[in-house]
Order: structure tokens, then C-alpha cells, then sequence
């Protein structure tokens, strides 16, 4: 399965749970437009779900950035 970026992954959650915080009616159309491409975005078909699985891959991904950034702190590996 394709997964999104997680700079992509982040907007779309971050935009969802403020226009979901907002409760207005004229952002009921953009939550739902948000809450489909979460869906379609994470491989499931409720938003409960997908925010689920979207949070999980930005820790995923945040924890990868770590690693690779503690390696780059190391400075370059000399094998023998």
C-alpha cells in the first residue's frame, strides 16, 4: 500500500481536527472533504480509523527522523 508523506499525512490531520474543533456549518463540508481523503489517504473507510492509523505513521515517521538524525550525529561508520 502507498503511503502518504508524513508532511502531507500532518496537514491533513492537523485540518481536520481544527475544522471538526470549529463545529460551524460551513465547515461541515470541508470536514467531511477532509474526512474522505484521511479515508482514502490511510486504507480505511471511517475517520475514527484513519486518524488512528494516521497518527501512528507520523510517530512511525517521527521516530524514523530520529534515528537517521542520531546517525548523522555520529559522523560516518568506518567498517574494516
Amino acid at each position: 500500500m502507498l503511503m502518504p508523506h508524513p508532511a502531507v499525512l500532518r496537514r491533513l490531520v492537523d485540518e481536520y481536527e481544527a475544522v471538526t474543533a470549529s463545529g460551524t456549518a460551513e465547515t461541515s463540508a470541508r470536514a467531511q472533504d477532509l474526512a474522505y481523503t484521511l479515508c482514502v489517504s490511510t486504507g480505511t473507510r471511517d475517520v475514527t480509523l484513519a486518524l488512528e492509523a494516521a497518527h501512528r505513521w507520523l510517530a512511525a515517521a517521527a521516530d524514523a527522523d530520529m534515528a537517521t538524525q542520531r546517525r548523522t550525529d555520529e559522523g560516518p561508520r568506518v567498517y574494516a
